[in-house]
């Protein structure tokens, strides 16, 4: 698909993990190719853990156009003798939305479960009548990652997928953030190396339908024009805690307005930053 052709839907799903649209040269570059071999990374971190499940209800304009889930689980599984988790989103139409533009999308990532890095990526997308599918297995021992289309890209190392990007964003430390500054997560998507630019705005507390939250601000850094006319078009909300969970993403696009907003999370690690 590339970015060339991107969905409303997409654009909620991104910007509710966090994640921005503006690809920029990347300084150095990755390694030659070859037969080194890389050490992988330990990164300590307790955000999350196997059984936390997150749902979202997208709303397109005033209507209620979706739902999507993100659920992390254990697998058996292991790289290397690594242990792994595993990752599932999916995304699906609701009523009356689906007789003008039925989506079904699943999204699954197995990461490295010491590290925070992904070994294998699976998206399946069906959006109003289009489908594709992407399988990339990630070899991070090599800084390669391996496409369904039988070719080898070179990457930095412990990159990321789309999935697996929203996972290790909340392994950060943002204790110290001061407004303007800019956390960047290099991530391979669509085919391409994506560095993901986020910019802290600030602290500050927000009303959904199901409570109050204390949050962080920050602004996905975009390309203008393409989807979005500024910067201030996109803005997600993340709980003020040691879960860091997007409980609001909001985004104005060429083609209207869309919201993502939490509805329902379970199994999370810390007491989330809810007020009475």
């Amino acid at each position: 698909m590339g970015m060339k052709r991107i969905s409303p839907w997409i654009v909620a799903s991104l910007a509710v993990l966090g994640l921005g649209f503006a690809p920029q040269e990347l300084g150095g570059g990755p390694p030659e190719p070859g037969s080194a071999v890389y050490g992988l990374r330990e990164l300590p971190h307790n955000a999350f853990r196997a059984g936390e499940k997150l749902t979202y209800v997208v709303h397109y304009g005033f209507v209620d156009a979706g739902e999507a889930v993100v659920e992390l689980k254990e697998t058996d599984r292991t790289m290397n003798g690594r242990p792994l988790m595993k990752a599932v989103g999916v995304g699906r139409s609701l009523g009356a939305f689906n007789l003008f533009y039925k989506v079904d999308d699943y999204y699954e990532s197995v990461f490295d479960k010491q590290g925070v890095f992904p070994w294998a990526f699976v998206r399946r997308v069906s959006e109003g009548g289009y489908e594709f599918s992407q399988d990339y297995v990630y070899l991070q021992h090599r800084h390669q990652v391996k496409t369904q289309k039988e070719q080898t890209h070179e990457v930095p190392a412990h990159v990321q997928d789309m999935l697996s990007a929203f996972y290790y964003a909340r392994t950060l430390d943002y204790a110290n953030a001061k407004p303007g500054d800019e956390f960047v997560i290099q991530t391979f998507l669509d085919d391409e190396l994506w560095p993901l630019r986020m910019k802290f705005i600030g602290r500050e507390t927000i009303k959904l339908r199901n409570g109050k939250y204390r949050c962080m601000k920050f602004q996905p850094i975009v390309q203008e024009g393409r989807i979005f006319k500024t910067n201030d078009d996109l803005n997600v909300w993340v709980t003020d805690d040691g879960n860091r969970i997007p409980v609001l993403a909001k985004a104005k696009v060429l083609v209207g307005s869309i919201k993502m907003e939490l509805s329902g999370y379970e199994g999370l690690v810390h007491p989330i930053a809810k007020l009475d």
